[in-house]
């Protein structure tokens, strides 16, 4: 259904609400309409299906994750009826697979498109309100808007004075935007910005990137997959399924169990330079201490600060490039198709905002302490108000008038990322506290979603009214997460957007869990096999909460 059809002032009422139509929207409507048999509706602001895919169209966008394992695997007969087209898919070609499933599980009939929720307030039910005017009543709220999908728009005095056009790379033009003839000034060198900035320099006049914090990035070596490749996809979903359920990351490839102390200097060169080769996120599996120790670290991160000194012909700019003061991995590990070879242009320049910063935008462009860039366009590839942000928009309000915003106010509190203390039949798909974005987002959002729909199959077979995690449950479980995370070399970079430091004034708290998918997946589930161990269900709490004492935290 599109448009927000429905009746204006009248209140739908519903066994469950799901927010957002993407790839965990989609899959729990699938289960608890045709599993459980209840009567649910997603609501989606856009217009089509695709959650952060149906805004991500900006030049050169597609997924880090290989192409196989970027699916849904709780289905063979979907898996064998799909067949991607390259390695790592774009923008267009995901859109076109969630339309897939989409139909082939007729989904759409229960989807309003167009529709945004404005505020959620508690009230025994959850009462839904959006912006066209309609409201619902629900008695599950399950929210599934993405961990990467509130754009972060930087407070740059002068931007309204600006002349010139300028798009944020996380809702771009479905038009498209011409940058023929014109000159461009990029900002940010995060995956985004690395993905972007070849395509736009292959076209523009001028592209200026201002750089604050430089980057690693792996070659993708992306190409379309052979007939050979297609057909052995095809014929390995029980393989690829068991293998992202085995690994920490989720991904469809394994991480080497062998330490970088373990192998000779000769050794562990050859094996970057095989991976290197390879391409992708398959690097950061050369070795499985990696993320664990800095002298670790360091031999993978001075490889790639040579390979980056290598591509990139002038010697000053390589080494602003160069010059990266985290260690790889520990922020979102970006992966390109010619990124560093894009400064070997003459259309292209580097201007390194950490030492000159931009004071202010002009009308007629960007100037920064070292002077002015006169430009047509401006792209922000700046990020997203990651894990919290796209929650924090709904306006939920829980029991006795607690609203979210104050229940976080000192940075995200969950029980495994999926419920909220005194926010009862909420539940938060891929939320703060899992593993999220340090994970292949399918195959943690398959997880989450099993997880959800099992535990409301439980609640509806036991008469059960309403379920919220313990304030003890949250603590043990926030603490468990900071432990996860202090045990890697993850918190150590004080700007990444793994702890908000992207959004100013946004509480510095590191937010996905580190722990790695498999064991969080055998929390999760010993967690309702015990009855749902450090919840309370009609008030009543169930057993105290055990978890694991020692962290293992390797291969994130």
């Amino acid at each position: 259904m599109a448009d927000g059809g429905g009746d204006i002032g009248k209140t739908q009422e519903l066994d469950a609400l799901i927010i957002g139509a993407g790839f965990g929207g989609l899959y729990q409507l699938h289960l608890l309409r045709d599993r459980l048999g209840l009567n649910v509706q997603v609501v989606e602001k856009a217009e089509g299906v695709g959650g952060t895919w149906w805004w991500n169209r900006y030049p050169g966008a597609r997924c880090d994750s290989e192409s196989h394992g970027y699916a849904y695997l709780f289905s063979e007969a979907l898996h064998r009826g799909w067949q991607w087209s390259e390695r790592y898919p774009g923008h267009a070609e995901i859109r076109r697979y969630l339309n897939y499933v989409a139909d082939e599980l007729d989904l759409k009939r229960d989807i309003d498109f167009g529709v945004e929720v404005v505020s959620a307030d508690y009230q025994g039910r959850w009462i839904v309100r959006t912006a066209c005017g309609r409201t619902f009543s629900a008695r599950y709220l399950i929210t599934a808007v993405g961990c990467l999908s509130t754009a972060n728009i930087p407070d740059i005095p002068g931007l309204e004075d600006f002349k010139g056009e300028w798009h944020h790379t996380g809702a771009w033009p479905h038009e498209g935007v011409d940058f023929t003839g014109k000159r461009v000034g990029q900002i940010g060198t995060g995956s985004t910005g690395i993905q972007a900035a070849p395509v736009i320099a292959a076209e523009a006049e001028h592209l200026t990137v201002f750089q604050r914090t430089p980057n690693y990035s792996v070659p993708a070596r992306n190409a379309p997959l052979t007939d050979e490749a297609k057909a052995e996809i095809k014929e390995s979903f029980e393989d690829i399924r068991a293998l992202t359920h085995l690994t920490p990351n989720g991904h469809p490839f394994e991480i080497s169990p062998t330490r970088t102390d373990e192998v000779s200097d000769a050794e562990r060169l050859e094996e970057y330079e095989r991976r290197w080769d390879k391409g992708g996120l398959r690097f950061r599996g050369a070795f499985q201490n990696l993320l664990m120790s800095k002298e670790a670290n360091d031999t993978a991160a001075n490889f790639l600060k040579e390979k980056i000194r290598g591509v990139v012909k002038d010697s000053a700019t390589a080494d602003k490039l160069a010059n990266i003061d985290h260690p790889y991995g520990a922020k979102r590990p970006p992966i390109d198709t010619t990124y560093f070879e894009t400064y070997n242009r003459d259309n292209v320049s580097l201007v390194d905002v950490r030492a000159h910063p931009i004071q202010r935008i002009a009308e007629t462009g960007i100037e920064t302490a070292e002077g002015s860039h006169d430009l047509d366009v401006i792209v922000f590839a700046t990020g997203f108000d990651a894990m919290t942000g796209p929650l924090l928009s709904l306006n939920l309000t829980g029991k006795n008038g607690v609203s979210l915003r104050n229940a976080w106010a000192a940075g995200p509190r969950t029980y495994l990322g999926l419920q909220i203390k005194d926010f009862p039949n909420l539940f938060t798909v891929t939320g703060p506290g899992s593993p999220s974005v340090l994970c292949n987002m399918p195959v943690c959002i398959e997880q989450h979603v099993e997880w959800i729909a099992d535990c409301i199959e439980h609640l509806e077979a036991t008469g059960s009214g309403a379920i919220e995690p313990t304030e003890t449950a949250v603590e043990e479980w926030v603490a468990h997460v900071n432990d996860a995370a202090n045990a890697t070399l993850l918190p150590t970079v004080k700007h990444s957007w793994y702890l908000g430091a992207n959004v100013p004034g946004k509480p510095r708290v590191f937010m996905p869990y580190a722990g790695g998918m498999v064991r969080y997946r055998n929390i999760a589930a010993d967690i309702a096999k015990d009855g749902y161990r450090g919840f309370e269900i009609d008030g009543e709490a169930a057993s105290g909460v055990a978890l694991p004492q020692d962290i293992v935290a390797a291969g994130v």
